[in-house]
């Protein structure tokens, strides 16, 4: 979908798009279109049951004279109470209606639609930003995709009194958009196109955007000893990868850099603690932690963020053949502790175990933030709103929770502690990759992982709940969200760029 920002006049085809507040309210567009043309908004809004909420919608079909084909009506709630996140939700709602009318082209007049204390330009490529990512489909294998199932918006332009502004700011956001959809895809395909050498071969490609990106195979991860990934993915034809990538954008190139690791399970099947068969096809987008950090370095690269970011990906197939791993192994992690392997469908926290050893022995990281998706305890405590939050430093909490309620990608903090952690003692080895219970079982996920981190800050992203979405929201469409690439984007610019 093409996105332009232009001088405000008035379009000549396709739909126009202005804003009315809450209680019925007109915003200057809306108020200048009814004076204009025969209190054309103001009679459509009395035959209605539009009130102006967020996010309502009223088509009406416009005069003759105007030479467009509809006007549309965009709730836009109480002016006081607008965020940059509505805006961002104004875009998608018209891409979103627009699609079910089969039109191609929209122009949205941007006037009066952004929040107090946000200038109009940031505004403008708000809207932008929040259409282009609701513009997503995943729709490439659909070969017989019936006309009025196609997508067929095409084409928006936002009216704005600062067009060169509101072009520079939607630059930056663009960049983000591209890493959500980079890593909406990797967790779209199917386990037959993405598997760990495949993933491995798709981040190659952020080299061109001065990415320096390592690929550890099978045989480099033996010689290192990662005996808790290689573990997990023993099972499988398809080894396991490990993948660097380095972002070094600072000033000074030696500070200290920051690190986003991700789980990578391009496929799970429980491994022999066999998963039930209803549902398993959802596993293909067991890495998505690992595709939020793949996005998210995108975005970062993409936009030159001015600091310095590892993103490490843990990546296995956990696949129950002859050779997999059993209940009841013992592991030796690549920090020499070692695991019980009671479970083989707990091999996240394996996998991550080691990936989070490699990364701050190796790099010596400011900070450390895991996203993966853990465990299905924390859908049960949060659902599909939240994702869980684990810590060992307040800081580190605060700046990740206003960076996601900022972009819209929630966080709820859940606790540690040593009670828990005593759940994972074990007889036969270090500790067990499990307890014998089945209570807090994103908190056990949650101290297994923090076994294999030091003094570093550290959290946990338990993403199970928010990475893949039912239904559609106003700027995901149904299907993979993405989540996690603009709350580390927003945290990085936000608190540590130079």
């Amino acid at each position: 979908m093409k996105i332009s920002f232009v001088e405000p006049v008035l379009p000549k085809s396709g739909t126009l798009v202005v804003g009315v507040a809450e209680d019925r309210v007109l915003t200057p567009a809306a108020a200048l279109l009814d004076h204009d043309y025969d209190g054309i908004v103001q009679r459509a809004i009395a035959a209605s049951r539009f009130t102006g909420k967020r996010d309502q919608t009223l088509a009406i079909l416009a005069p003759p004279s105007l030479g467009i084909a509809r006007i549309l009506l965009l709730g836009i709630g109480k002016p006081a109470e607008l965020e940059t996140t509505h805006l961002e939700g104004f875009g998608g709602v018209v891409v979103s209606t627009l699609n079910t009318f089969g039109e191609t082209e929209a122009t949205i007049d941007a006037a009066g639609l952004g929040p107090l204390g946000v200038a109009a330009p940031q505004a403008a490529a708000s809207i932008g930003f929040g259409a282009s990512l609701r513009s997503y489909r995943f729709d490439k294998y659909r070969t017989r995709e019936k006309p009025e199932q196609k997508a067929t918006f095409k084409k928006l332009s936002i009216l704005t009194t600062a067009v060169a502004a509101s072009r520079k700011a939607f630059g930056s956001l663009d960049k983000i958009a591209q890493g959500v959809v980079a890593t909406r895809d990797v967790v779209s395909e199917p386990a037959n196109v993405i598997y760990p050498e495949t993933f491995a071969e798709k981040v190659i490609e952020l080299r061109e955007l001065g990415v320096d990106v390592e690929v550890l195979d099978e045989k480099k991860l033996k010689k290192l000893g990662f005996g808790a990934l290689l573990g997990v993915g023993q099972g499988s034809v398809r080894p396991p990868r490990l993948v660097i990538m380095r972002w070094y954008g600072a000033k000074d190139k030696l500070t200290a850099p920051l690190a986003f690791v991700g789980k990578g399970i391009t496929f799970d099947t429980g491994g022999i603690s066999l998963k039930p068969g209803p549902g398993m096809e959802d596993m293909k987008w067991d890495m998505a932690g690992a595709g939020a950090v793949f996005g998210a370095m995108k975005a970062i690269a993409g936009r030159k963020a001015k600091a310095n970011v590892i993103g490490v990906l843990a990546l296995a197939e956990n696949m129950p053949d002859g050779n997999a791993q059993r209940p009841g192994d013992i592991v030796t992690s690549l920090s020499g502790q070692t695991i019980e392997v009671l479970n083989t469908d707990a091999e996240g926290r394996l996998v991550l175990a080691d990936a989070l050893w490699f990364t701050q022995d190796r790099f010596k990281p400011r900070l450390m933030i895991d996203l993966a998706t853990l465990t299905g305890a924390v859908i049960v405590a949060l659902g599909s709103e939240y994702a869980g939050l684990f810590s060992n430093s307040d800081e580190l909490v605060e700046r990740l929770q206003l960076s996601g309620k900022a972009v819209g990608e929630n966080l709820w903090r859940l606790p540690l502690g040593d009670s828990y952690d005593r759940e994972i003692d074990c007889d036969a080895a270090d500790m067990k990759n499990i307890s014998s219970g089945r209570e807090a079982g994103s908190t056990i996920g949650a101290v297994f992982l923090q076994r294999f981190v030091n003094s570093v800050p550290w959290a946990h992203l338990d993403i199970a709940g928010v990475a893949w979405s039912k239904k559609d929201k106003p700027t995901v469409p149904k299907g993979a969200t993405g989540y996690g690439v603009r709350l580390l984007d927003r945290l990085v610019a936000q608190y540590y760029e130079d």
